[in-house]
């Protein structure tokens, strides 16, 4: 296992979004018996917030919590995978969609500005994730954004170190977004955001099916 490396979040929060990161990019691979207390150790953290991680996961279908067997990952197919992003497609084209018709002038002035911070900012995992949350909370649906919260699990953290090329191409989609949100083509927006994400789902499972055939280790 890599460092834990400390992100924004509770203790439990940091924990389950690590260790869903290793079971989704396969670091983790199907099968894996994880340690509470090897796992403990590494974070750096007491036991109780491992435990309410690995819950978690568990409630997610990424590992199985037994008394007896312990710890077992179950982890995802490249299918899998490929499915997971497909639902977040839908749901992330659904509020690009409403967005272009809902959104106010000073929104989509923060769209722009968090766009340009994609390309700026030393931290583009964040930044991407806080230019979609704007264009998700435009869409001015609470419902749509607690289901967009719970599909979003599925992208790995590590997803722009794995496919560098994705992110000069999220680049260029958040470009084209705010063109046609701009001219209020809603259906060219969910389109697009549809796109945008299913291409990143490909990209996933292609890789993950490249390093099951061959066995090269897996490290982000």
């Amino acid at each position: 296992m890599s460092d834990f490396k400390p992100i924004g979040g509770t203790v439990r929060s940091r924990a389950a979004r690590e260790l869903r990161d290793r079971v989704l990019t396969g670091r983790l691979p199907p099968g894996d018996r994880l340690d509470l207390d090897e796992i403990t150790e590494e974070f750096g953290i007491s036991r109780t917030p491992v435990r309410e991680a690995l819950l978690e996961l568990s409630y997610e279908g990424l590992v199985t919590v037994t008394p007896r067997s312990g710890i077992t990952v179950v982890g995802i197919s490249p299918e899998d995978a490929v499915d997971n992003f497909a639902v977040l497609a839908a749901l992330a084209g659904k509020a690009a969609e409403w967005a272009t018709s809902r959104i106010t002038g000073p929104q989509l002035d923060e769209l722009h500005r968090l766009a340009d911070a994609v390309t700026t900012d030393p931290d583009v995992v964040d930044a991407n994730r806080r230019f979609h949350r704007a264009v998700n909370l435009a869409a001015g649906s609470p419902r749509l954004l607690t289901y967009l919260r719970q599909a979003v699990r599925v992208v790995p953290g590590s997803f722009f170190t794995l496919f560098p090329e994705q992110e000069r191409r999220s680049r260029a989609d958040h470009a084209a977004l705010l063109d046609a949100i701009g001219r209020g083509d809603a259906a060219s927006a969910r389109a697009i955001a549809e796109a945008h994400v299913l291409d990143a789902g490909v990209a996933l499972g292609d890789w993950m099916r490249a390093h099951a055939a061959d066995g090269t280790p897996i490290t982000p």
